[in-house]
């Protein structure tokens, strides 16, 4: 059997009176895409924060696969995520974006950035600049972000937000051949159509735990 990628145990979190988890427990299997499913304000972002290094849970443990934590890192370095809207330099294009952000690690070059939103279905030689972008687009580019650099674990806060139908049908089928290349994808979305389209499993915030729906 494969190591998890991610496995929660006995996860605990409150912010002031609220409890947002107690006792929580969760396994992602690796290479497999994973729902989680829950109302708003149920702590699913909180939930990825928590499994980045973002925030520290009250009590328990969570662990990653050790690949990809990376040697004596506090935060996992194999990682792609999309949390709270990212921000982007509004003056720059979204390939300009992209490029300054690859510039940080060093491991791919302008074309492979330029690959990754053709994969979104962006045109990476368009002049517009991220400022007039539509809130799809700022999605596309934001998923594009999230896996231009190889990741193999990527944590999609509503995944498919803003995005017309026929972009929906596109990230669908981006999320599906990002598993098939051995990427693990844990994803929320207010869509159960979403839900149902893409994901091996699905998990939800229920009672301040975490249930396996399927």
């Amino acid at each position: 059997m494969n190591t998890p990628a991610i496995v929660l145990r006995d996860v605990s979190k409150k912010f002031r009176e609220l409890t947002l988890f107690e006792n929580a427990s969760m396994q992602i299997r690796s290479g497999s895409i994973t729902g989680l499913q829950g109302p708003n304000g149920s702590g699913k972002s909180v939930l990825f924060k928590m499994i980045v290094g973002l925030n520290r849970p009250d009590q328990g443990v969570i662990e990653l696969e050790p690949s990809l934590q990376g040697d004596g890192r506090d935060f996992p370095t194999d990682v792609g995520i999309v949390i709270d809207r990212p921000a982007y330099i509004g003056g720059m294009t979204g390939l300009g974006n992209l490029v300054d952000l690859a510039r940080i690690r060093r491991l791919i070059t302008e074309g492979e950035a330029a690959a990754a939103m053709e994969r979104v279905g962006l045109d990476p030689e368009a002049p517009q600049k991220v400022r007039d972008y539509s809130l799809g687009m700022k999605q596309k580019l934001s998923i594009a972000q999230a896996f231009m650099e190889g990741q193999r674990l990527l944590l999609l806060d509503e995944a498919f937000n803003g995005l017309d139908e026929p972009s929906v049908h596109r990230i669908r089928v981006l999320l599906a051949e990002l598993r098939e290349e051995g990427r693990t994808i844990l994803l929320t979305s207010h869509n159960q159509g979403d839900i149902d389209a893409v994901c091996d499993d699905v998990w939800r915030v229920e009672q301040q735990g975490l249930v396996p729906v399927s």
